[in-house]
């Protein structure tokens, strides 16, 4: 027992040095960025910082926040990731709800049809083209309602569903509701885990996603942040265009990018903590119970 009880021991501890270490390579990313955007312009030439700022200094910042760009970049992309996610929950829902029936005719061939698409799709120039015939290039809504259904994040709902009983179904349809009650009385309120974990899939891959606006969008007034830092960091880069961009303090390029980043990424995690509780379970879902 001493001798199971040692070794048990001995792998609780390498299990914590594992998750350290994991947490350890997670933030120093982050941390190291954090730093930078803190620290002088000095102290990055002489590439002296690495996750504690030296020479503080917030001028990156004020010039950040003094842009309009990025303040109002910020806004629509909140307002895309919020309107997109709400879309992508509606429609993964309304997916995977009827493919829960099994008395639903040509269940099997839809959702072969549906799985499919996850693996083969047409590409970039036929969806352009689509788009293009659409009337949706330069649109706001290019970038709210193509991508907004994930075959795979369905499938999931579709397993959450599964797991539901059918008795519960059953004693409600005896008792006459139809298929839109059973959804919203039985299996929205029981789905709250899985939901929360696709919110925050959806609002996630919503918040970084930049490359439909590169494809399908020049209007600049629509560009989500992610763009626009992509475009910024580019441009920055060179000394002539960061002076046409307004960027024009000497030695603030590199201090400015990790504010850029900081400024982009922060928003989104500030998400998770209110998503904790139901995202634990919901990643959790195929685990093992005993």
């Amino acid at each position: 027992m001493k001798v199971a009880s040692r070794s048990h021991q001995r792998g609780n501890i390498v299990l914590v040095l594992i998750c350290v270490l994991t947490i350890f390579l997670c933030l120093f990313p982050m941390l190291h960025i954090a730093a930078r955007s803190l620290s002088s312009s000095t102290a990055l030439i002489r590439n002296e910082v690495t996750f504690w700022p030296k020479g503080w200094n917030l001028n990156a910042y004020r010039l950040v926040l003094r842009d309009s760009r990025y303040t109002i970049s910020l806004v629509w992309t909140a307002f895309i990731t919020v309107i997109g996610t709400c879309l992508s929950l509606v429609m993964t829902t309304l997916c995977a709800y009827p493919l829960v029936f099994d008395k639903l005719k040509g269940r099997k061939l839809i959702n072969t049809f549906i799985i499919f698409t996850m693996y083969f799709n047409a590409g970039t120039i036929p969806m352009y083209l689509l788009l293009k015939d659409l009337g949706m290039l330069n649109k706001p809504l290019v970038l709210i309602i193509p991508y907004c259904l994930s075959v795979f994040n369905m499938i999931i709902m579709r397993s959450f569903f599964y797991t539901i009983p059918e008795s519960l179904r059953e004693s409600a349809e005896i008792d006459g509701a139809g298929p839109v009650t059973v959804l919203v009385r039985i299996y929205l309120p029981l789905s709250m885990p899985v939901i929360a974990t696709l919110a925050l899939f959806y609002a996630v891959g919503r918040w970084n996603g930049f490359s439909d606006a590169l494809l399908f969008m020049n209007d600049r007034r629509y560009y989500p942040i992610q763009l626009l830092l992509y475009n910024i960091i580019n441009a920055i880069s060179s000394i002539e265009t960061a002076t046409q961009e307004g960027f024009s303090p000497p030695g603030l390029d590199e201090t400015l990018k990790a504010a850029t980043i900081m400024f982009a990424t922060v928003p989104i995690l500030v998400v998770y903590p209110f998503l904790q509780k139901y995202f634990i379970t919901g990643v959790t879902l195929g685990a093992i119970k005993e």
